[in-house]
C-alpha cells in the first residue's frame, strides 16, 4: 500500500512512540488514501495527553485542550493531534459534556461516526479496522459504527455528513442508517447554522451531489434546513441531473435563479453567509441575467470577477438551453483593454477640468461610469485625447 503522502506526517508519529506513546494516522485520510481520492487534512490520534504532545513538539496550538485536540506546526504543515478518548453524554448535540483520556486507540474508534471513517493506520501502513469499513468502502457503502439512532442522537450533523459523503463518495447509505436518519433528522434543527452550512456547501460540491440530492428528497431532511423549511417545493426544482456547484455564493445564486421572490439578502440572512459569500451569489445573478438577455460579451466579463468565473460557467449549463466553457470567458478577458477602473487613463480632477463652470457633484462619478463603459465595450480608446474628445462630444454622459 502507497503511503507516501504520510511520510512528512510520520516523523510525528516517530517522535511521539520515541516518548513511550502510540499514535496512528485516523479517520477520513487513510480512508481516502484506500479510495485513491487526493487527501486534505492528515488527523492522527495518539496516547499522550495534550499536556505531553505540547511538551514533545515545539511549535504546539492548543486548539481545543478540554476535547483533547491540539494543533502541532510541522515543516509548515498543521496537523490535529487528538488524545484518544471515550465520549460522555452530547446535550449540547455537538460536543460531549466530558471526555475521558485513554490509552486504547480501540476504544477512541468506537466513538466514531461511520465505519468508513473509523480507521486508524500506523507509520507502517497497517491498518486497524474494527468496523469492517474496508468492507464497506470496498462496498461503497456508508454505515454507522454501532447504534446509528444513537450516534445521530449524540449530533444530529452526522445526518448531513452522511449525505455529504455520499454526494463525495458516490456512496450508497445502508438501510439501517438511513432509517434512523428519518427518525432523528428533526434535531438538525437545533445545530447551529454555521457548522450546517459547511457541510450543505461540501454536499453540494460533490462529483455525485445527484446522488446526495435522491437522498435528501427521500429523507426530507430540506424540511428542517434554512430557507428550505419554508419552501419544502424548493429542492424539487433543481436540474434532474445536477452537476457540482462548488461555492455557496453560487449555491445561493442558483436557489435564487431558480425561485427569485427567495432573495439573496434573505438566503444569506437565513444561511448566515458572509460578505464574501454574498457579493459572490449578487455578481453570478447580474452576470446571468446579462447573458440570458445579451449573450457573452466584454462587459458582462469585466464587471464578474475572475473569482467567480468557474461558478458562472456551471449555473449556465445547469440553467439555461446554452453552452458555455471557462475557455469562453478567457477569450473575453484576454481582450478586455482594461481590467478595472484604475486603469482610466484619466479620473475626476480630468473630467472637473474639461467644465470648469460646473460644481463638482455626483455628475462626475457618472461620467466616469460611462467612460468606462465606453472604453471597455470598445467605443473609445483608453487615452486622454480621445477620453476628453468623446466625453465632449458626448452630452448624455453628463446630465
Amino acid at each position: 500500500m502507497q503511503i507516501t503522502f504520510f511520510d512528512e506526517a510520520k516523523e510525528i508519529l516517530e517522535r511521539l512512540e520515541s516518548y513511550n506513546h502510540k499514535a496512528y494516522f485516523v479517520g477520513g485520510c487513510v480512508r481516502d488514501m484506500i479510495l485513491g481520492r487526493n487527501i486534505g487534512d492528515v488527523d492522527i490520534a495518539t496516547s499522550a495527553s495534550p499536556e505531553s504532545v505540547q511538551e514533545i513538539f515545539d511549535n504546539v496550538i492548543p486548539v481545543g485542550l478540554q476535547h483533547g485536540t491540539v494543533i502541532v506546526r510541522h515543516n509548515r504543515q498543521s496537523y490535529e493531534v487528538t488524545t484518544f478518548r471515550t465520549d460522555g453524554e452530547y446535550s449540547d448535540q455537538r460536543h460531549p459534556d466530558s471526555v475521558t483520556f485513554i490509552q486504547s486507540i480501540d476504544e477512541d474508534l468506537q466513538r466514531r461516526d461511520f465505519t468508513i471513517n473509523a480507521l486508524a493506520m500506523d507509520r507502517d501502513g497497517t491498518i486497524i479496522d474494527l468496523f469492517q469499513g474496508k468492507n464497506d468502502i470496498a462496498k461503497k457503502v456508508i454505515r454507522t459504527v454501532g447504534n446509528g439512532f444513537e450516534r445521530f442522537q449524540e449530533d444530529p450533523l452526522r445526518i448531513i455528513r452522511a449525505l455529504r459523503f455520499s454526494s463525495q463518495l458516490g456512496f450508497s447509505i445502508s438501510d439501517d442508517t438511513l432509517d434512523n436518519m428519518k427518525l432523528v433528522k428533526q434535531e438538525v434543527e437545533t445545530i447551529a447554522v454555521e457548522r450546517i452550512k459547511q457541510e450543505v456547501e461540501k454536499f453540494f460540491a460533490g462529483k455525485h451531489v445527484q446522488r446526495g440530492i435522491d437522498y435528501l428528497k427521500e429523507t426530507q431532511l430540506d424540511y428542517h434546513l434554512p430557507v428550505f423549511r419554508h419552501y419544502h417545493h424548493l429542492i424539487h426544482k433543481l436540474p434532474d441531473r445536477l452537476t457540482p456547484v462548488p461555492s455557496f455564493g453560487a449555491v445561493t445564486a442558483l436557489f435564487h435563479y431558480l425561485k427569485p421572490e427567495i432573495t439573496i439578502q434573505y438566503w444569506s440572512s437565513q444561511w448566515k453567509c458572509s460578505n464574501r459569500e454574498k457579493r459572490a451569489a449578487n455578481d453570478l445573478i447580474r452576470a446571468l441575467h446579462q447573458f440570458n438577455h445579451s449573450g457573452m460579451n466584454s462587459w458582462l466579463v469585466y464587471c464578474l470577477p475572475a473569482a467567480c468565473y468557474p461558478s458562472f460557467v456551471i449555473l449556465i449549463n445547469l440553467l439555461m438551453d446554452k453552452h458555455a466553457v471557462l475557455n469562453d470567458i478567457m477569450k473575453w478577458e484576454s481582450i478586455l483593454p482594461i481590467h478595472s477602473r484604475q486603469e482610466l487613463v484619466i479620473d475626476g480632477n480630468d473630467v472637473k477640468q474639461l467644465f470648469p463652470d460646473r460644481s463638482s457633484g455626483p455628475w462626475i462619478k457618472d461620467v466616469l461610469n460611462a467612460v468606462e463603459f465606453a472604453v471597455v465595450t470598445g467605443k473609445v480608446n483608453n487615452n486622454k485625447k480621445d477620453l476628453k474628445e468623446w466625453i465632449k462630444w458626448n452630452p448624455t454622459a453628463i446630465n
